[in-house]
């Protein structure tokens, strides 16, 4: 058994533990959930939705929604695969709501410390201004186009090739069948390179 799976399996046990106390009525538990999983719900809310306020209000509600249906929570498959089911189909909401359809999607730039959340990793070139930009704005310029991709295929590509997670899982979390995971996946990224293809 690897290293990472010992991990995954620990944080798991970890998370039926709290959730058992939970709903035993101790509250600690779930803010330790909260604490524990918030960057992670933030960062694939905004992946999906290309705007940080969306993105937080969207992670609130993800929360809220947890808190609410935790009792119902079956121990069937990991909390994580749960949770990110909730959190993908509040910004599928999110997105279908009437304001979100006439809403043109951009990407904040202006000061990205402040409301672009998510890291790039940079390895040993602090040192030269003209590297980082260069990979801030390929990184820029590659969300702008999973952006642009129709909504059902840009949150596969987010859970795939972003957050890294098994083609089962996706299945799991979007309700869609194994193989239509696959086969939009791979149509997903045919439009990525075609659009890609014209930036570098």
């Amino acid at each position: 058994m690897s290293r990472n799976t010992n991990i995954s399996n620990r944080s798991q046990q970890e998370d039926d533990v709290l959730i058992k106390s939970f709903l035993t009525d101790n509250i600690n538990a779930f803010d330790r959930l909260v604490i524990k999983y918030q960057n992670l719900v933030f960062n694939l809310c905004f992946r999906i939705l290309g705007d940080y306020d969306e993105a937080d209000d969207c992670a609130q509600e993800t929360f809220i929604k947890v808190y609410k249906n935790l009792k119902k929570f079956r121990f069937q498959s990991s909390f994580t695969t749960w949770l990110y089911r909730i959190a993908v189909n509040t910004c599928r909401n999110k997105i279908a709501s009437a304001g979100n359809r006439m809403k043109k999607k951009t990407m904040r730039i202006d000061n990205p410390s402040e409301h672009n959340r998510e890291s790039l990793e940079l390895h040993d070139c602090s040192f030269n201004p003209d590297d980082v930009f260069e990979k801030n704005e390929d990184s820029r310029l590659i969300h702008q186009a999973i952006e642009s991709l129709p909504d059902h295929l840009g949150i596969l590509v987010v859970l795939r090739d972003i957050e890294g997670k098994a083609y089962e899982d996706i299945s799991e979390i979007t309700g869609v069948t194994l193989g239509t995971v696959k086969s939009r996946l791979a149509r997903a990224r045919h439009l990525l390179r075609v659009r890609l293809r014209e930036v570098f």
